[in-house]
């Protein structure tokens, strides 16, 4: 029988463990009795799995349990630094290689203004980093090219530069930077990076709902959810949320459709908007972008959207988002989607959460998820919200000639923000996606890849709702 992949990486794996065995504790309401014991039933013996030292992966694993448990209360940011795991990579900066020939000329030498660079006996030189300012104006002159700079994973995915190195050379975060998008979640080698998991509180609003709670709780998963649980069939995955206690499981897609309905009509009305669907995105524009804050869409995402309409509708409810998303766990505490979703997690998270409950999903019936229209679904690829309003435009017969860039990332972003700043951008609607591909890139997915695409756009053709004014007519 074949093995069930379920991450893409060892680093989700073993984060995925801690949060699983954190959620058993939760479930049988002993985690504070057990807490200790965690980090030595993921790594029992005296052999470590992934360090030199198997007390040091047991601490790195006890500052994980903190983090599944909803990490440093006084930290406003959802990702955060486990410093004391941050110690393998290389120091970045730059550095010679044995491209370096011991030329006699000395040019790195001679634009050096810090006499940072010396030469042993072969003329080779060498690079003192306590007196590096890394200006790169040696790597510019050396003619071999055997100067290069090295950048830490972390710092590398970061595309908005908010990591940099503390003074012990581990990973900080700076927060007026931070979208909370979660590339260096996903890119750290070592797990080092991570986001806060609210996965107690999902479990503590479970429980209330089946403990007597006057209220229903309701589960509104993002439609890149077709994507992932490559090992079971969505039906399974939908039966399996009901089985750990979910009252109703809704579409956020079909949020999507009202979104783009609403913004189509609002872009027409205002004659250009940037979108509002992805957090990380609209955070992007708040810290860097001020100007442009006014052409942010005033609609809520999709997530916050259909949340609004339930609890406007079905109180007394609760609701729980499930998505790809770290950027989520930050837009549901803002003052404007808070009264909506009571909490946010991940896929990673929801895997735990099945397994905690020792639940193969995959000897499950199939559940039925049918809410929302092809336009709405395909909103978790990049393109699909620029597609959608164009849907949205037509059906409502607006005359607007559309004119969208859909910003695949957040450089792509910043190329577009950069250009309507100026006012040369040739477009009318900016479609702004923090990560690569969209929500199927997103840091919190089981898996990440090309086949994501194509997993979407055929979930979106199974739709029965074929336009976004019929998906839409469902909720009257």
């Amino acid at each position: 029988m074949a093995t069930i992949r379920k991450f893409d990486t060892k680093v989700q794996h073993l984060k995925y463990k801690v949060l699983r065995e954190v959620a058993r504790e939760a479930w049988n309401d002993t985690l504070l009795e057990n807490i200790l014991d965690i980090p030595y039933r993921i790594v029992p013996g005296n052999t470590p799995t992934m360090r030199c030292c198997v007390y040091k992966e047991r601490a790195i694993l006890a500052d994980r349990v903190k983090l599944a448990m909803g990490g440093n209360a006084d930290n406003p940011n959802v990702i955060e630094v486990i410093e004391i795991a941050c110690d393998e990579c290389p120091m970045a900066g730059y550095e010679v290689t044995n491209a370096c020939r011991g030329g006699l000329a000395h040019r790195c030498e001679d634009v050096c203004r810090k006499g940072a660079i010396t030469f042993d006996a072969q003329h080779v030189a060498h690079i003192d980093k306590t007196k590096c300012v890394d200006c790169g104006q040696c790597a510019k002159v050396c003619p071999y090219t055997a100067i290069i700079k090295r950048t830490r994973p972390c710092e590398n995915a970061c595309k908005v530069k908010a990591i940099s190195m503390n003074e012990n050379k581990a990973a900080k975060i700076n927060n007026e930077k931070c979208t909370a998008c979660g590339a260096c979640v996903y890119q750290c080698p070592f797990g080092a990076i991570t986001d806060k998991s609210y996965i107690l509180d999902v479990i503590d609003l479970l429980k209330k709902s089946q403990n007597g709670k006057s209220y229903k709780l309701y589960a509104i998963v993002a439609p890149s959810i077709s994507s992932q649980f490559t090992y079971a069939k969505l039906g399974q995955v939908i039966t399996g949320l009901k089985q750990l206690g979910f009252h109703t499981v809704v579409e956020a897609a079909l949020g999507a459709d009202m979104v783009a309905q609403a913004e189509s009509k609002e872009l027409a009305e205002k004659g250009f908007l940037t979108s509002s669907c992805c957090p990380a995105f609209v955070s992007y524009i708040e810290k860097n972008f001020p100007d442009l804050v006014p052409f942010i869409s005033h609609n809520l995402s999709p997530m916050a959207t259909i949340a609004k309409y339930i609890k406007e509708h079905e109180a007394p409810c609760k609701i729980v988002f499930i998505g790809p998303c770290t950027a989520k766990k930050m837009e549901v505490k803002k003052p404007t989607v808070s009264p909506y979703i009571d909490a946010a997690m991940t896929f990673e998270e929801l895997q735990a959460l099945f397994d905690s409950r020792d639940m193969d999903i995959t000897q499950l019936s199939e559940g039925v998820l049918d809410n929302a229209s092809y336009f709405g679904r395909i909103f978790a690829r990049c393109g699909g919200l620029a597609d959608a309003v164009a849907e949205g435009l037509k059906e409502q017969g607006i005359d607007f000639a559309l004119k969208a860039v859909s910003c695949d990332g957040i450089e792509e972003c910043r190329a577009a923000l950069l250009k309507k700043s100026k006012n040369v951008l040739d477009a009318n609607f900016i479609e702004g996606m923090a990560c690569i591909g969209g929500c199927i890139g997103g840091a919190g997915c089981l898996t990440h890849g090309e086949k994501n695409k194509a997993e979407v756009d055929k979930y979106g053709r199974q739709a029965f709702e074929k336009s976004i004014a019929d998906a839409i007519s469902m909720l009257k």
